[in-house]
């Protein structure tokens, strides 16, 4: 599994185009037949409705402003990009037929397709312009807006922080001293040059651009209707408007979410599933599979606990197969450095231990990563566990090295190890009790229900740390979180202790393994919730965790000024993620285990990227007219 194929050639292309070029050719990214059989409604001339239940609400519709995958997937299957990535991986048109860079001006200019804006109904509404490149990047450079995706614009584009943070600050000085007058906008790097060429100016050399094209962060947004509608833009189906593959033509919360193909979308030929119907119901990882069984709907998972009896059994054994494997998330655990839960679980004492080196080294040496992730994939969990978090095969040196084995990452390995995991646990006894710590110290643990067999992971790592650590050491307290808006209630309010957590990746450079922990100086104007456990607390408190956190970020500010040497960047960035581990500020854990499924859609006919929308399409997707079985899936990763 671990193998570099397919990534290693993408990456390569993606971190090459630091000259001027045009884009690549539009081959479709569903051309090819499916193993699975033929594709509903293709003989009987019926509409192909994909349906499949979902159990956790989205708590906003608006692709400008969210950084989590659940709220982005309408806006990825609503809003077209510049560039987009085939099935292949491989960088092709979007709404940009071509695009070039100039290195004297660092300005990459791109021609733009004829393209249309429709509302919720499929009627056309306005042409798509550069214009509506610059209004979405305005909106989301506006501190009202509370995008929290807007630091993937800092250092990037010229002058979009010093504008965002002119407007935060008013001429006044951040916490650090840094005075940030206004400016005009006309200032910030985009610009419409005409209605069908766009430039973005960057504040540096930046060798993943092209690649970051197919995050959120520089989709466009109908400018009038942004104006109008200010924060109320895309609360509702009828308060946005759509140019890409589908359109959403209705939505209720808690009920259902229905998509329709755009017959006005410029590749509207490669769009092969008409209507995608998704009814919300909190428990659809149970009714899922028996919905399955009866035919009623497209998808669903298949948890653990019901896997074995599914591939045992004549009349569900064909039904069964697995997502797409993919690099392009990672899961880790953090330490919540700002406890902000009930003082049931001693947040005042959490805190204490969780800035002592030691006590967290213990809980790092003391996790089996192994046995937690045999709950989703028993046969070969070593496949999916890290030891760093940048997943292995996501990015390439200039001389094909992974960057997982570069530098100072070359000594990672599995972090498991009873011996060490006891004698970190000693020192730290001796040390907090020294500080007044009680033992054992109580450890919040959340999970979200709706996310299949969460819970059963955190069972496992209860009993199997306390066992080892003991349970007069660390009490591990496991709570269900709520289901609809998880991360807001729970992670970014810091309602946790120590918690699995996950990063998906924007752009084609170990930059992005970076966002959810680096905090720059000065980085106040938004909201800290979105940077994973608090770290920053640390130094603003002056714990004993204060000289490892400056350190990883002192090595990250010195790896982003390395923009032209591939090696030399890689090796530093080696080095800020080291710090991590050496200090155990955060604890890697996997990647995303492909979960068993049952489908009628070929997964390896989707759009794919480890980074971006991409994966969350359904263009280029036939929907078939029976499941996917595992002979099937295997038959089809092999094309």
């Amino acid at each position: 599994m671990k193998n570099k194929k397919l990534i290693a050639m993408m990456l390569c292309v993606v971190m090459a185009v630091s000259t001027a070029l045009t884009g690549c050719g539009s081959a479709s990214s569903g051309s090819g037949s499916s193993a699975a059989g033929e594709s509903a409604g293709a003989e009987s001339g019926e509409p192909a409705v994909y349906r499949e239940l979902y159990s956790s609400e989205v708590s906003t519709l608006n692709y400008l402003v969210t950084s989590t995958i659940n709220e982005q997937t309408i806006g990825a299957n609503c809003v077209d990009t510049l560039v987009e990535y085939d099935s292949n991986g491989q960088l092709k048109e979007g709404l940009a037929t071509e695009w070039t860079y100039d290195e004297a001006t660092l300005t990459w200019t791109f021609k733009l397709r004829d393209a249309k804006w429709v509302d919720n109904t499929g009627a056309e509404v306005a042409d798509v312009t550069a214009q509506d490149f610059v209004d979405a990047l305005k909106y989301e450079l506006t501190p009202e807006y509370e995008s929290a995706n807007v630091q993937n614009l800092f250092g990037v584009i010229a002058n979009a922080e010093e504008y965002y943070n002119g407007l935060v600050y008013q001429g006044g000085a951040d916490e650090d001293g840094n005075v940030w007058e206004e400016i005009d906008f006309a200032e910030v790097g985009v610009k419409a040059v005409d209605e069908h060429t766009l430039t973005y100016t960057l504040a540096k050399e930046v060798p993943y651009f092209i690649s970051s094209l197919v995050y959120v962060v520089y989709m466009p947004a109908y400018g009038p209707q942004l104006e109008e509608l200010g924060k109320e833009f895309a609360t509702a189906a009828d308060k946005m408007y759509y140019n890409g593959a589908y359109y959403l033509a209705e939505y209720s919360p808690q009920e259902k979410r229905v998509l329709k193909k755009n017959p006005s979308n410029y590749d509207v030929a490669n769009v092969f599933i008409d209507e995608v119907q998704q009814i919300y119901n909190a428990e659809a990882d149970t009714i899922g599979p028996e919905m399955i069984k009866r035919g009623e709907i497209d998808y669903a998972t298949i948890s653990a606990d019901l896997l074995e009896d599914w591939q045992g059994n004549e009349e569900t054994k064909n039904l069964v197969s697995r997502e797409r494997p993919s690099t392009s998330y990672s899961y880790f655990y953090c330490f919540n450095f700002d406890p902000q839960f009930d003082e049931a679980y001693e947040p005042d004492n959490w805190r204490k231990a969780v800035n002592n080196e030691n006590f967290r080294k213990a809980l790092y040496y003391g996790l089996d990563k192994v046995k937690e992730v045999a709950v989703l994939e028993p046969s070969t969990p070593e496949d999916y566990t890290l030891a760093t978090v940048t997943p292995f095969d996501f990015a390439y040196n200039a001389d094909g090295t992974d960057f997982t084995t570069v530098g100072a990452l070359a000594d990672k390995g599995d972090t498991f190890d009873e011996a060490k995991a006891i004698e970190y646990r000693d020192a730290a006894v001796e040390e907090l009790t020294a500080e007044g710590v009680t033992f054992p110290v109580k450890a919040l643990m959340c999970y979200n229900p709706s996310t299949t067999d969460w819970d059963k992971e955190c069972q496992v790592v209860e009993q199997q740390m306390e066992a080892l650590l003991g349970s007069d050491f660390i009490d591990i307290i496991i709570e269900a979180g709520p289901t609809d808006n998880f991360l807001t209630e729970v992670r970014r309010s810091g309602k946790y202790a120590f918690m699995k957590c996950g990063w998906g990746a924007d752009y084609a450079d170990p930059e992005t393994w970076t966002d959810p922990f680096y905090q720059a100086a000065g980085e106040s104007g938004y909201d800290p919730g979105y940077k994973y456990a608090f770290l920053a607390k640390a130094i603003e408190e002056g714990t004993p965790a204060a000289a490892a956190v400056q350190e990883y970020f002192d090595k990250v500010d010195a790896a982003k000024e390395i923009t032209v040497d591939t090696n030399a960047r890689y090796e530093a960035f080696a080095e800020a993620e080291a710090v991590l581990m050496d200090h155990a500020l955060v604890i890697p854990f996997s990647i995303t285990v492909s979960s068993y499924i049952s489908t009628k859609l070929n997964v390896f006919e989707a759009q794919y990227a480890p980074f971006g929308v991409s994966k969350l399409r359904f263009k280029g997707q036939h929907l078939q007219d029976t499941y996917v079985s595992m002979e099937q899936y295997e038959a089809n990763k092999a094309k």
